[in-house]
């Protein structure tokens, strides 16, 4: 009955309008790709593009946090935006300015200027990624958007495996001496072709009730993302010096104060940047306490990887990309079944895919450890096959279950609140699990470092899988 109810709601709210289409729906997946996929490419093109432009350490893990930290400071308001001015609009724009910013990355002649060029591209990226899942939100219904919801999910995971991959192929082919300059140039030929596909077929939404830019909240959220995620990031590159302790120091007041500020806009009846009330969905609350972990080790494990294998094992970029080819396989099959596995079990699907993930990175800890430093795209196969196909259970499912019970006319909030979370903790990941693993190498080696990173991965899986218990059984 309850379920029945929901549907006719939903499709109240749907009725009159806009559709996407099979192409429309390709081309906001394909959008979808792009950000994720630069966020992990440049990981095997760092050497590279040190050497290059003699950046340092620091300089370089700012090319990395600072696409990170723009993207999740502003993934909010630019669902807010595209919210209020339509999310179309956005959507172009914000594609437009993203290949323009690759463009700039491409061709930066210094390392200070490729880092303000990727600030930028995050920038764009935040403006062009939420308007993604609104529009699925807003333009389809039922069966259709469950399993919209299921490709972007099974996108989202296959772009952040594959970004390394194919930095690794495009580094080593040089293509017309473009070395790492590739890996940001390849992006202008796809927006091309995205902006004149989205032109032609994704439909323009708005929600019915927009509300103006919450300024007060858009500055503290992006001051406590800021205060959190920058000294973190640049912390142990810097020497932690006393800006990143106050920093640490100063978050949780302002997070506190982010709160109180939303608190009251919620109460007055205004909609906050990211309302309170939002999350009195035991769906939304639930799955985004589970994407955290899930990012965290996910970020983590590709970074560590990609230092360990070139640095480590000695491996050139392309083998580096290659090793992780057989996750990127299995999480891409999995993943077309996981809709099926869903219907047919619920969610302790994802239940299972926690348990499956964690023997692929015990396989892979115990590669590492019998094998260093042969270690290699066979010594990595089956973990790597098997910690992809458990990501594949989990990651599209969650996705879903998180936005399952969004309003229509909050799909903008909605999916800025998730990717907000997804992308935090994606760099809280290289964060954490790549300064332990940095910092355990002069001491204890590196397999040893490598070894001891897997496993801190593995208890945030066990996590993840413990977390999964508290999901709702179905998806509406």
């Amino acid at each position: 009955m309850t379920e029945t109810i929901t549907s006719r709601k939903a499709a109240r709210a749907t009725a009159g309008s806009p559709s996407l289409g099979t192409l429309g729906l390709f081309t906001v997946l394909l959008a979808a790709a792009l950000p994720l996929i630069d966020f992990f490419i440049v990981n095997v093109a760092l050497p590279t593009i040190g050497h290059d432009l003699a950046a340092s350490e620091a300089v370089l893990e700012l090319v990395v946090a600072g696409y990170g930290l723009a993207y999740a400071v502003l993934l909010v308001l630019g669902g807010r935006l595209g919210d209020l001015f339509g999310r179309r609009r956005l959507f172009l724009g914000g594609m437009a300015a993203f290949g323009l910013t690759s463009l700039a990355c491409g061709l930066a002649p210094s390392a200070w200027t490729l880092v303000a060029a990727r600030i930028a591209q995050g920038a764009a990226s935040a403006a062009m990624l939420p308007q993604v899942l609104a529009t699925i939100q807003a333009a389809t219904s039922g069966p259709r958007r469950a399993k919209a919801m299921g490709l972007y999910g099974a996108t989202a995971g296959l772009s952040m495996v594959a970004g390394q991959i194919l930095g690794g192929v495009l580094v080593a082919a040089d293509i017309a001496g473009t070395g790492w300059r590739s890996v940001f140039l390849v992006n202008v030929p796809v927006v091309l072709v995205g902006l004149f596909l989205a032109a032609r077929a994704v439909p323009e939404t708005r929600s019915q009730h927009p509300e103006p830019v919450d300024g007060p909240g858009t500055v503290l959220l992006a001051v406590s993302l800021l205060a959190l995620l920058a000294p973190l990031t640049e912390g142990r590159a810097a020497g932690w010096p006393l800006w990143t302790w106050l920093s640490l120091a100063a978050f949780p007041f302002v997070a506190a104060a982010f709160y109180a500020v939303e608190r009251r806009a919620d109460r007055r009846g205004r909609t906050p940047l990211v309302p309170p009330s939002l999350f009195a969905l035991t769906s939304l609350r639930r799955g985004l306490v589970m994407i955290v972990p899930f990012s965290i080790g996910f970020s983590g494990f590709m970074f560590v990887i990609a230092v360990a294998l070139q640095q480590g094992a000695g491996h050139g970029p392309v083998e580096a990309g290659l090793a992780l080819v057989p996750m990127a396989v299995a999480f891409f099959f999995v993943s077309l079944a996981g809709a099926r596995l869903v219907a047919r079990y619920g969610t302790r699907v994802v239940t299972a895919g926690a348990a499956i993930q964690g023997v692929g990175v015990a396989l892979i800890a115990l590669a590492a450890w019998r094998s260093w430093p042969d270690l290699g795209f066979l010594e990595l196969l089956p973990g790597a096959a098997i910690a992809g196909a458990g990501q594949a259970l989990q990651l599209p499912v969650v996705f879903r279950i998180v936005l399952s019970e969004v309003p229509t006319a909050r799909a903008g909030v909605g999916s800025g609140v998730m990717i907000t979370t997804q992308q935090s903790a994606l760099a809280l990941g290289v964060a954490t699990l790549g300064t332990l693993f940095l910092s355990l190498v002069p001491g204890s080696g590196m397999r040893d470092a490598l070894v001891t990173t897997l496993l801190v991965q593995l208890a945030g899986v066990a996590l993840t899988g413990l977390l999964s218990l508290r999901l709702p059984r179905t998806i509406t």
